[in-house]
């Protein structure tokens, strides 16, 4: 492909992620209640996968995060999945967003770039843990299970990983470990956080910035499924310890209710573009939606911050 956008190129301009996965496949009519939320459909019904993928792309989205998250050996294991079969979803996740990325190049011209989703222990655990990063895991626990995913979806060919609603420093230290095992690979590292300055596990996001700031692989660093009224203090304390491009794509403001696992509350985007264009005034490059996020949104943040 000629013209096509690189990461390098990509970090050095403001650019629009797609938006939330398995709430709209949920909105769609796919059934995303059991343990392997996102990734039962990916195994089951590949198409709705990328149909939300095309969504995101045709409504501005210039990276497309692959429906990963859910997907961990040891999930897997405990719905009956084999290794194999764990192995080959990662790949399928990946060749799936890399097809319609590619599909949508050559019907319109515009490129955009696939991030692999490396979701955080909590969501193997699917009982919302990601919000809060108490497990019953040590270090090394956190470091198998990461690595070997890690290694079959940097392998598989995105531009990016997206290490993402990471809610701990020490499953931050983890996965770090794990991608210096890939030294070609980059990767974005962004947190859950439960407050203006803290990621979920009581942290400040500082400490967080200041461990990945100085490492080459970390292409960015940054917030993801955090309300949007916590955004754009969490920018302005990372913009303090880093200079890396930040990048930004919290939820709808909704809470995960983990026992009827679904979200409660309202939401808080009644105008996501004039809160995006608050977030890259504020330092964040990349700008997209998490869960409870719609195609609509992510078009309403595209025409806010790049139509003009």
């Amino acid at each position: 492909m000629s013209n096509v956008l690189t990461l390098e190129s990509a970090l050095q301009q403001p650019l629009i992620i797609d938006g939330g996965l398995g709430s709209e496949l949920e909105r769609n009519g796919c059934d995303v209640s059991d343990r392997l939320w996102s990734g039962r459909v990916l195994l089951d019904a590949p198409q709705q996968i990328a149909k939300v993928h095309r969504a995101y792309l045709d409504a501005g989205a210039r990276v497309v995060i692959t429906a990963s998250y859910q997907v961990s050996f040891s999930g897997f294991a405990r719905e009956g999945f084999s290794s194999v079969a764990t192995a080959n979803a990662l790949r399928k996740s990946v060749e799936l967003a890399r097809r319609v990325r590619d599909d949508f190049f050559k019907e319109t011209g515009g490129y955009a770039l696939v991030a692999a989703s490396v979701g955080p222990y909590g969501a193997a655990l699917a009982d919302g843990s990601e919000f809060h990063g108490n497990y019953a895991a040590n270090f090394d626990d956190l470091v198998q299970f990461h690595l070997q995913r890690m290694q079959i979806l940097a392998s598989s060919g995105p531009d990016l990983l997206a290490c993402e609603t990471i809610p701990s420093l020490e499953e931050t230290h983890a996965i770090l470990t794990c991608l210096k095992q890939f030294p070609d690979t980059k990767a974005w590292f962004s947190f859950s956080c439960r407050d203006h300055l803290q990621i979920s596990r009581t942290e400040p996001i500082r400490e967080c910035a200041r461990l990945l700031k100085n490492e080459p692989q970390v292409a960015l660093i940054g917030i993801n499924c955090t309300p949007p009224r916590l955004i754009e203090s969490l920018i302005g304390e990372l913009r303090a310890e880093t200079e890396k491009p930040i990048v930004a794509y919290p939820n709808s403001g909704r809470t995960w209710h983990a026992p009827s696992r679904s979200w409660l509350g309202t939401s808080e985007l009644e105008d996501f573009g004039k809160l995006a264009k608050r977030w890259s005034d504020a330092g964040a490059t990349w700008i997209g939606g998490c869960c409870g996020t719609t195609p609509d949104d992510i078009s309403d943040l595209h025409d806010s911050l790049l139509a003009a």
